[in-house]
């Protein structure tokens, strides 16, 4: 599961004199702890505007300015600069990355998922499903469709990853679909708190709008068994009572 997993460590300084910015980010982006997975990244700032950057794997400083650009060339020259930007990767990254593997992924979030299905609005397909992943962390997820053991590429939609309030993520997949008969379709989900992926499958049974009418059809027979009874011993309640008086 390592190979869906990003997670990026950011450092920030700043120094500002005189309503001027300038401040410069450092960040490892990796999805392993193996140093050949690790990405160093060191961005430099004035007044909101990055002019370098210094990417490991690029090797050197890029310049996006003018004033950039000829900084760039000037540290690419076997500067003292760029071999400390390259030993960084090792020495900055690495040692933060291994303490993440170690501390922070016990925390992360297992994802439950709901499967269902909806109108094509295109209406190119009679049927879609929709497969929601919800309440996972970190962010980082992977979720793809598999049709009779085949993973399916085309008519596939999913929507980005969108943070909830409390730190946890959710996810939307669709698939366009032309129901046949003997189909098995699963929606996969592989997620970093997972040891192996998660696989739902679709039952076709009976469609949904059916099920929804069972269930409201069920609901108001409860409903109504239970008014019933409640009218029936109250009626008893009223009888036991009441008081007779004879007419002359």
């Amino acid at each position: 599961m390592a190979s869906v997993l990003s997670v990026c460590l950011l450092v920030l300084s700043v120094c500002s004199a005189d309503g001027y910015l300038f401040y410069t980010s450092s960040r490892c982006e990796f999805n392993s702890s193996e140093l050949k997975d690790i990405q160093y990244i060191k961005s430099f700032y004035y007044n909101k505007l990055e002019f370098i950057r210094f990417d490991s794997s690029v090797g050197e400083f890029v310049g996006y300015t003018e004033l950039g650009v000829r900084n760039a060339k000037r540290f690419n020259r076997g500067s003292p600069e760029l071999a400390a930007m390259r030993a960084e990767k090792e020495t900055f990254c690495q040692n933060n990355v291994k303490l993440e593997y170690q501390y922070a992924l016990p925390f992360s979030a297992k994802p439950y998922v709901r499967l269902h299905s909806t109108v094509s609005p295109s209406g190119s397909h009679p049927a879609m499903l929709v497969c929601s992943v919800y309440e996972f962390y970190p962010k980082v997820i992977k979720v793809s469709w598999i049709r009779n053991g085949q993973e399916v590429t085309s008519d596939v939609t999913s929507s980005e990853e969108l943070a909830d309030s409390d730190w946890y993520y959710q996810v939307h997949s669709h698939l366009e679909y032309t129901p046949r008969s003997g189909d098995k379709i699963s929606c996969m989900v592989e997620h970093v708190s997972q040891g192996e992926p998660l696989v739902t499958d679709w039952d076709p049974s009976m469609p949904e709008s059916e099920r929804n009418k069972v269930a409201i059809g069920a609901a108001g027979l409860i409903l109504g068994l239970t008014l019933s009874l409640a009218g029936f011993i109250y009626y008893k309640r009223k009888s036991r009572g009441r008081i007779l008086v004879p007419s002359h």
